[in-house]
């Protein structure tokens, strides 16, 4: 592993960080750290840990022995220095004579110590930090160490790459008690330069942050180098399928079936993230694969990410895609049955009774292809793809130089049902609309733009298509969320098939279409032209059927349902004067709606519109507003607020009633009106 230490960075940050108040050793600290989390080798997303003791003033002027340690959920490849709260050394230091001390009084005892009570949570480790004597320590899940110490010899093998210079520290779980182990191991020989910990990582540590970064660097170096020496020639690959489907095939079948059914139609939702490369593909076709991914997970700290491991798919053979999804439900089954035996085993163990968390893969491998991540948000999903290369990568090494046996699942249930780590993950409440994904046509238009901001901020991630793919783009970067911007002809409909093939791309599938795109062109109904008349009905009805069309082809693959929201406009219900070439199709579209309600309604699909009136946007310009107000005989002010509340309606309100319809979810082949009030559109 090369070592990125580069004096004049180092200086550099130190230079920075000195004119904001900030030490030396805070500062480098902070540039170690991320020297550390940037590679994914090292740690991944939240994982790992650092500290450096130093001295701090409080408030009120007195001076204090402090660890600054990793705060949780600070990621160390971005770390600032208010990622490293201060906790008071000595009474941590104190606690090492006790004889026992609770998860619960650990984290208590540490925010009481805390220099600044708003920091957030030291770290897990923070004991270890402490009754290390050494200035600067470091903590990685190096996947090289990990391919040494998930080991059935383990400790042998761990002293016979190391030597005298590294203690061995058992499995013990994070907290207090391995906190006093790993002290006491050092003590017995505090010349060693660090501990590597069985089935979970390794600690250096040092005089300086160079010191301590530098033996972190050398000892996973001495690991990978006793893997590429000594690894063995991986098994004869399994046999594959003559042509392997494309993960487009199945994708939304699979996020389908990875989706938590809490009955009456309701799902907890997940996107999927595809992932592959050469050595991915190349990993997963061992003959051992289903073996090792029941094996478990390479370091206990994944299993909040991957549960006890991955899900393990067939090759997809192209000639016979039709019966996968099939074979994908049946894995899943059998992987949720598989998850709730080790829950239920496990949660018998002891007095303390636990509910089960959602028994679904969080990443599904698939020989020939690649792999899935899966998880409640995109960056959820991704990081799944992460700790699954980082699980093949240690997986590989393991099994190069010997067998893969990591920690026993009834080890790592004491992990993953950890009090600590339950309270991380209730804090973390979804949004009303996490993990769906919805499509809005026309979505860089006013009201589109409206719809995916809300979306977005309701947890949704968005895909904006629009005729202007870059401001469609930029729509997206606004709404936020990891939502995406599409160019498309939505009148084209092999260009409209592409931009919801790019929904299953990204996000493994689509909940919800919001089909908003629309254009008014005014003339006489007998006198306008047959072309002009055609074009409208193209976009107003059309491609609101092929948008629709494209979103129940998905919407049947997964299998849990959907929304179909419609945007129909008031002229669908109330035709104005010289506007029926928007009025027709629009009035089209609107029975298109009730049709889809009628047709698939027994699959799980709602279907609604929305009929708004006189909203700015750039189908209601400036321009139309003055000519449909002198068509109306107004002023242009009573013509915007010409409703029963004399309010100028928003594309905002229209949003909100796209919102409502996709939350309620007993509600189908409905109309809301979105105008102020209008009599003459009211539907009965």
């Amino acid at each position: 592993m090369k070592n990125l230490w580069n004096d004049a960075t180092a200086e550099a940050l130190v230079a920075d960080y000195a004119k904001k108040g900030v030490d030396r050793d805070l500062a480098l600290r902070v540039y170690t750290t991320r020297l550390l989390g940037g590679e994914p080798r090292l740690v991944l997303h939240g994982g790992g840990n650092t500290s450096v003791k130093s001295r701090v003033t409080d408030l009120v002027g007195d001076s204090w022995d402090v660890l600054c340690v990793k705060g949780s959920g600070w990621d160390m490849a971005v770390i600032e220095p208010q990622g490293l709260p201060a906790v008071k050394l000595g009474a941590l230091l104190k606690a090492r004579a006790l004889d026992k001390l609770s998860d619960e009084d650990m984290v208590a005892l540490q925010r009481a110590n805390l220099i600044d009570p708003s920091s957030p949570n030291p770290s897990v480790e923070t004991l270890l930090h402490a009754f290390l004597p050494h200035k600067f320590v470091d903590h990685t899940h190096s996947t090289a160490i990990l391919a040494i110490v998930d080991q059935p010899d383990s400790e042998a093998l761990s002293r016979k790459v190391f030597g005298p210079r590294m203690g061995f520290v058992p499995y013990i779980k994070p907290g207090f008690d391995l906190a006093k182990a790993a002290a006491d191991i050092f003590d017995a020989d505090p010349s060693v330069e660090g501990l590597i910990l069985d089935k979970h990582g390794i600690f250096t540590f040092g005089d300086n942050a160079r010191q301590a970064y530098d033996r972190m660097i050398h000892y996973v170096t001495v690991a990978e180098d006793y893997v590429a020496r000594n690894g063995k020639a991986a098994a004869k690959p399994i046999e594959l399928p003559k042509e392997v489907a494309g993960a487009a095939d199945f994708a939304s079948a699979l996020r389908g079936a990875v989706a938590f059914d809490r009955g009456e139609g309701a799902y907890d939702r997940m996107v999927s993230d595809f992932r592959t490369s050469p050595a991915i593909v190349e990993f997963l076709s061992s003959p051992r694969l289903a073996e090792l991914a029941r094996t478990g997970v390479s370091t206990p700290d994944l299993s909040i990410r991957i549960k006890t491991g991955p899900m393990v798919l067939p090759s997809p053979d192209a000639g016979k895609i039709e019966t996968y999804p099939a074979e994908i439900r049946k894995h899943v089954a059998g992987f949720v049955a598989g998850y709730t035996s080790y829950f239920e085993t496990n949660d018998k163990l002891d007095d303390v009774r636990r509910t089960m968390l959602d028994p679904m893969p969080r990443l599904t491998l698939v020989p020939g292809l690649g792999m899935f991540g899966h998880g409640r948000t995109l960056k959820d999903a991704k990081i799944a793809s992460d700790v699954g290369e980082m699980w093949i990568e240690a997986v590989r090494g393991a099994e190069a130089v010997g067998t893969f046996q990591p920690l026993t699942h009834a080890e790592l249930f004491g992990l993953e049902y950890w009090s600590l780590e339950q309270a991380k993950l209730a804090s973390n409440k979804p949004k009303p609309l996490t993990g769906q994904v919805v499509l809005i046509t026309g979505g860089a238009g006013a009201i589109g733009a409206a719809t995916a901001k809300l979306f977005a901020a309701n947890g949704a991630h968005v895909v904006v298509v629009d005729l202007d793919a870059d401001k469609a783009a930029e729509v997206a970067r606004k709404a936020g969320n990891d939502s995406i911007g599409v160019g498309c002809d939505i009148t084209d409909p092999a260009a409209l098939r592409t931009a919801f093939d790019r929904a299953v791309a990204v996000y493994g599938g689509l909940d919800i279409l919001v089909s908003n795109a629309g254009a008014a062109w005014e003339g006489g109904i007998g006198e306008i032209d047959d072309a002009l008349l055609r074009k409208s009905f193209e976009l107003n009805f059309f491609a609101h059927q092929n948008a629709a069309q494209n979103a129940v082809r998905i919407f049947k693959q997964q299998g849990t349902g959907g929304v179909l929201l419609f945007n129909t406009s008031k002229q669908a219900v109330n035709p104005g004067p010289k506007f029926g070439a928007y009025g027709l199709p629009k009035a089209a579209t609107l029975f298109l709606s009730r049709q889809y309600a009628l047709e698939y309604g027994a699959i799980g699909v709602r279907s609604n519109a929305v009929n708004a009136d006189r909203i700015r946007s750039g189908l209601l310009t400036d321009d139309m507003i003055a000519s449909r107000s002198k068509a109306r005989g107004l002023s242009e002010k009573d013509y915007m607020s010409g409703n029963l509340l004399g309010l100028e309606v928003t594309a905002e309100h229209v949003a909100q009633a796209f919102l409502h319809h996709a939350l309620a979810d007993r509600t189908t082949g409905d109309v809301t009106t979105v105008d102020g009030g209008n009599i003459a559109a009211v539907l009965r």
